[in-house]
């Protein structure tokens, strides 16, 4: 050994350099491996546990011991105390309390899953999970030919009624349910009491549906929908001022309420510019009793409600501060401005848009800041049966240029609008039915096929594109009573002949005028179901 190496050992030895662990001999120690060698060579193949001849572990590895240590329970009182009950009124207080925290749409209640929320959620209109699971298994368990016959396999039968007294009353709940129902779906449908028993009576489609007023129902589709609500914490429903009862999607509301509870729903009045203030704040009321609403009119250059929405999802990222980030989906009907409003909030364009319905194809993610992320979703339409062909066209559903015969949706257009504001849009007067109104319009503006014929459809097209992107003046008015209780699509329809004693403001080109609001036209007739802007 050379000098040089003797002396690093003498010193490792005496603790001058090293780890401070020179001077502690180790086993295995030798001219060839110093003690830090060893140790590190010990780290890398030790551990195994040490077995004897016949393979019995006698000394078990680290952290590998299979006895069981010596425990024993701890002497308190509480094992044998009533410290986990709670009296009647108190949990009558409790569920109060909580019942109107949770229906409140602008209180958050924190950390719900340290609380009992299955006593707000017991009433007949939720789920019992448990009794569903037992009524599957039972008919799995015991089929009908196993349980009833000369083959049956069971003494005793389960059944939900043990007499006819009970089986008469759970027949008599299931009634008024139902009854209540069918009421639900009337009101829904807009349709006086009289008109809707005669469709229910007919029961027969008389006309033709073309597949063209499927588009936003396909799977694909859908899939993409519970793709974004799977990926948000945060779902805005984004609805067209014009007509916020016919663009809200009932059946992802509900599914929000019964599967997702904790995901947090936003609705935002998209396309305020369209209707007066007061109209557009009165909707904002009236749905703010159920969810937080915001009134928005998208536009990168002159936005209008851009910084509250901003500022509601800094709160909400604020609430859950826990997370690196939280994800905000956009849901709705086709061309609301879904992706408009992601454009706006980002100032730029980063999502394709155009005035047709179906130009989002797929699900795609944004960056608005460090922490909050936007994703656009394509338009989804909720089947529905009360929703007419004419209905689906004229809230955007699907593209004019492929429906077929587009004159005959011309009629409804008529019935929505004012006579005075179609005279003044179009500059022609004195039709008596859609298709005089047609061919006055088409011959205005030159639209003649070879022989003098008017170009019905292509001017109809031309009126209905006019129609969805705001050209002509439209809206659904709100209801008058904000303090009713409740409040069907009936009153909505019948609100607006109250609604005429009110100012209204008209947009026109970016600017608004004041004038008198009339809900009723002598040329249209009485029961009107829309209302547009009122000239001077």
């Amino acid at each position: 050994m050379g000098t040089g190496k003797k002396e690093a050992n003498r010193k490792i030895r005496q603790g001058k350099v090293g780890d401070g662990m020179g001077n502690v001999k180790t086993k295995g120690e030798n001219f060839y491996r110093s003690g830090k060698k060893v140790r590190q060579l010990k780290v890398l193949t030790g551990g195994g546990a040490q077995r004897n001849a016949a393979g019995e572990i006698t000394k078990a590895a680290a952290y590998q011991s299979r006895d069981i240590p010596n425990a024993r329970v701890e002497p308190n009182r509480k094992w044998f105390g009533n410290t986990r009950v709670i009296s009647q009124d108190a949990l009558s207080a409790f569920r109060t309390a909580i019942a109107e925290r949770t229906s409140d749409p602008y209180n958050v209640l924190l950390k719900t899953n340290k609380l009992p929320m299955s006593l707000i959620h017991d009433g007949h209109e939720a789920k019992d999970g448990v009794r569903q699971h037992q009524a599957k298994r039972t008919i799995q368990m015991s089929s009908f030919s196993d349980t009833f016959g000369s083959s049956s396999q069971r003494k005793r039968v389960k059944l939900d009624a043990g007499d006819f007294t009970s089986l008469a009353g759970g027949a008599g709940q299931d009634m008024e349910t139902y009854a209540e129902r069918q009421e639900q779906a009337r009101l829904l449908s807009g349709k006086s009491e009289e008109a809707y028993e005669d469709d229910q009576d007919d029961g027969q489609i008389t006309t033709a549906i073309e597949p063209i007023f499927s588009k936003g129902q396909s799977k694909r589709i859908w899939n993409e929908m519970y793709k974004v609500i799977d990926s948000s914490d945060v779902v805005i429903h984004v609805l067209d001022a014009r007509d916020p009862v016919g663009t809200r999607c009932l059946s992802v509301e509900k599914y929000l309420r019964e599967e997702a509870p904790h995901k947090h729903l936003v609705f935002v009045l998209n396309k305020t510019d369209l209707v007066p203030t007061r109209v557009a704040a009165r909707w904002v009321r009236i749905l703010s009793k159920e969810v937080p609403t915001l009134a928005m009119h998208a536009s990168i250059t002159n936005p209008f409600g851009k910084g509250s929405l901003i500022e509601l999802l800094r709160q909400f990222a604020k609430l859950h501060s826990n997370r690196k980030q939280i994800s905000v989906g956009m849901l709705g009907y086709p061309n609301v401005g879904k992706s408009s409003i992601i454009n706006t909030l980002k100032s730029k364009k980063v999502a394709t848009v155009a005035p047709i319905p179906g130009e989002t194809k797929v699900w795609q993610y944004i960056t608005l800041t460090r922490k909050i992320y936007l994703i656009d979703c394509p338009g989804v339409v909720p089947p529905s049966q009360n929703a007419t062909p004419q209905d689906l066209l004229l809230r955007g559903v699907v593209r004019v240029e492929n429906v077929e015969h587009p004159a005959q949706y011309i009629a409804a257009v008529l019935a929505r609008v004012k006579t005075q504001h179609m005279e003044k849009t179009y500059g022609i007067k004195g039709w008596s039915d859609p298709t005089d109104f047609l061919e006055l319009l088409a011959r205005k503006g030159g639209r003649l096929y070879h022989g003098g014929e008017p170009d019905v459809d292509g001017v109809a097209k031309m009126v209905l594109n006019d129609f969805m992107r705001g050209k002509i003046p439209w809206y659904l008015p709100p209801p008058t009573a904000e303090d009713a209780e409740a409040e069907t699509k009936e009153d909505l329809i019948v609100g607006q002949e109250a609604d005429a004693e009110e100012a209204a403001e008209v947009s026109e080109g970016g600017g608004s005028q004041d004038g008198d609001s009339s809900s009723t036209d002598q040329d249209q007739g009485e029961g009107v179901e829309f209302a547009g802007f009122e000239s001077e």
